[in-house]
């Protein structure tokens, strides 16, 4: 193990020790949020402290084992407890190192998951339909829940845009690598001769704020429009101004919710959509001032950036990213991603770990 990661070890063992006696004295519960703040932090500690003792006495154990070689009686008995240890050692030290990555503070929030129609006309309309309905199965099969925000369909029955609030346990962590260009080769239902058309969709994988006011909104900076909802909804959705359209002057960002027979509530959920989009434009603007030389090859975040690509002729799914090619197209169009998401996460992780490599060495 690297000097500098055994530092940073150490300094977590002491820390988690600061801890455990800070919260055994008798005061400790006299203020609840700083009690509930340090609790945290020691549930967070505690796992990679217990790791690093595990791996102290490896080493201990691999000392003494090594102490014995000299004993003729004991060299074999000794060989084969190095043998043990070097292993538990090795891994340890690859537990320890997952264990110190940084956690993204979003993977347990809920998101909004927008999709924009986007070169291709109708047929690009209709692709951004089947990837909701795509996001909408995997999020069935993951037990989330999928509530529609708003949506603008196209003729044909596709939407030119459409956004929904995605909840449950992890759904941010694992849709986030979701937000880039997604393009689409397949023949079109509209097409008499039988050629494959290109075309192509956005998706925006926003992770929801704890509540609007985490972000700092200067209501003077608001414009806030109703209007009478279009399409499906009935007659009394259609007879009174309960939709809403938020726009956020300094950004330009727009948002508009019309779902909700409600007003008030379309109003909540339009200002939810925009506290998400604004606080991405804030953390992707510190992100690029502080970004290395090396790109992330998945965390960049770029929604114009071509990330997947879906070939219907030929059966299969390109995430060009980690260079993944699956020819199970129809698998994953019913919502089965556990293998792509599996595969975009543990590229993450792999980058994480060279860096944390690259601090240590």
């Amino acid at each position: 193990m690297k000097p500098t990661i055994n530092d940073k070890l150490q300094q977590l063992s002491d820390r988690l020790a600061e801890l455990d006696a800070t919260l055994a004295h008798e005061q400790a519960t006299r203020d609840m949020d700083a009690f509930r703040k340090l609790t945290r932090e020691h549930a967070e500690i505690a796992p990679v402290v217990a790791l690093y003792d595990g791996w102290r006495r490896a080493q201990a154990d691999l000392a003494g084992a090594q102490s014995m070689l000299s004993d003729p009686e004991m060299k074999e008995l000794a060989a084969d407890e190095i043998e043990a240890s070097k292993s538990r050692i090795a891994q340890l030290e690859d537990e320890l190192q997952r264990a110190l990555l940084p956690k993204d503070p979003n993977d347990e929030r809920n998101l909004f998951l927008e999709i924009r129609a986007g070169t291709g006309g109708d047929e690009s309309a209709l692709f951004a339909a089947d990837l909701l309905r795509m996001y909408t199965r995997y999020a069935e099969r993951q037990r989330w829940s999928v509530e529609m925000i708003s949506a603008s369909e196209s003729d044909l029955g596709g939407y030119k845009e459409v956004i929904v609030k995605i909840s449950g346990q992890g759904a941010y962590s694992k849709l986030k690598f979701e937000s880039g260009g997604h393009r689409v080769q397949r023949v079109p239902a509209t097409e008499t001769q039988g050629r494959i058309h290109t075309s192509a969709c956005t998706v925006a994988v926003l992770p929801e704020v704890d509540a609007v006011g985490d972000v700092d909104i200067n209501p003077a900076d608001l414009r806030i429009d109703t209007f009478r909802a279009s399409g499906a909804g009935g007659q009394h959705i259609n007879k009174t101004d309960s939709a809403v359209r938020i726009t956020h002057i300094p950004t330009g960002i727009v948002v508009e919710c019309q779902d909700d027979r409600s007003q008030h509530r379309n109003k909540a959920q339009a200002m939810s959509v925009l506290a998400a989009r604004i606080k991405a434009a804030q953390v992707n603007e510190q992100a690029a001032k502080i970004a290395s030389e090396r790109k992330s090859l998945i965390g960049s975040g770029d929604r114009s950036e071509r990330i997947r690509t879906y070939n219907f002729p030929q059966g299969r799914v390109t995430d060009h990213r980690i260079n993944l090619t699956l020819y199970k197209i129809d698998s994953i169009m019913e919502g089965e991603m556990d293998e792509v998401v599996a595969a975009l996460a543990a590229e993450h992780q792999a980058e994480l770990l060279a860096a944390l490599a690259g601090e240590a060495a």
